[in-house]
C-alpha cells in the first residue's frame, strides 16, 4: 500500500484524537512538557497497537467487537465528559484544582476511546495481505502529531480570556460530539430516517 494512502488513513483515524486534544489543551490553558508527552504518547501508541491487535484479531473477535465498538467509545467519551461538565460547573475544585486529563484512568479513557476504529483499519488490512507494521508506525507517529498540535491550538483557545471560562464545559461538550458522530458513523440514528 503506498504511503500517501496509509498516511490519509492515518489522518482519518487522527482526527478524534486532535479534536480531544484541542479540547484538553483549552480546558489546561497551560501545558507543561509532561502534559504534552504523555498525551501525545499515549495517542500514538493506542492508535498505533488498535490495527495491530485488528490485524492480529482475525474475523471471529473483530466481527464480535464490531457490533458494539461505537457504543464502548461512546460510553468511555461520556463518562470522561461528564467528569469535565461537572468540574467546569464547580467553581471551588476549578480554582483548588483543576483536572488534568493527560494522567490516571482518564487518559488511558481517552486513549482506548479515540482509537478503538482503528482495529477496523488493522482487520481490513490483514484481509488485503498487508503487513500492518509500517502503517502502525504511520497512524502512531501521525496521531502524535496531530495530538501536540491540537494541545497547543486548545491551549491558545484556552488562554483568551472569555473563552477560558467555558473551555472544560466545552471540552465536555466536544467529547459528546465526538460519541455521537461515532455512533452517527455507525448508523445507529439510521432507524430515525
Amino acid at each position: 500500500m503506498p504511503i500517501i494512502k496509509i498516511t490519509a488513513i492515518a489522518i482519518a483515524l487522527a482526527m478524534d484524537a486532535f479534536a480531544v486534544s484541542i479540547a484538553t489543551g483549552a480546558a489546561l490553558k497551560t501545558i507543561s512538557f509532561r502534559q504534552n508527552f504523555r498525551l501525545a504518547w499515549h495517542f500514538a501508541l493506542f492508535q498505533a497497537i488498535m490495527p495491530i491487535l485488528g490485524w492480529s484479531a482475525g474475523v471471529s473477535v473483530l466481527k464480535w467487537v464490531e457490533k458494539f465498538d461505537h457504543w464502548i467509545a461512546f460510553g468511555l467519551l461520556i463518562f470522561v465528559a461528564q467528569g469535565m461538565l461537572r468540574s467546569s460547573f464547580n467553581k471551588e475544585r476549578q480554582e483548588n484544582s483543576p483536572s488534568d486529563p493527560t494522567r490516571g484512568m482518564t487518559l488511558v479513557i481517552l486513549s482506548i476511546a479515540t482509537s478503538i476504529d482503528a482495529l477496523a483499519v488493522g482487520f481490513s488490512l490483514s484481509m488485503l495481505n498487508i503487513s500492518i507494521w509500517i502503517p502502525a508506525f504511520i497512524i502512531g507517529v501521525v496521531a502524535g502529531g496531530f495530538t501536540t498540535a491540537g494541545l497547543h491550538i486548545g491551549r491558545k483557545m484556552g488562554s483568551i480570556d472569555y473563552l477560558s471560562r467555558y473551555a472544560e464545559a466545552g471540552g465536555g461538550a466536544v467529547l459528546i460530539g465526538i460519541g455521537l458522530k461515532i455512533l452517527h458513523e455507525h448508523g445507529v440514528f439510521s432507524f430515525f430516517l
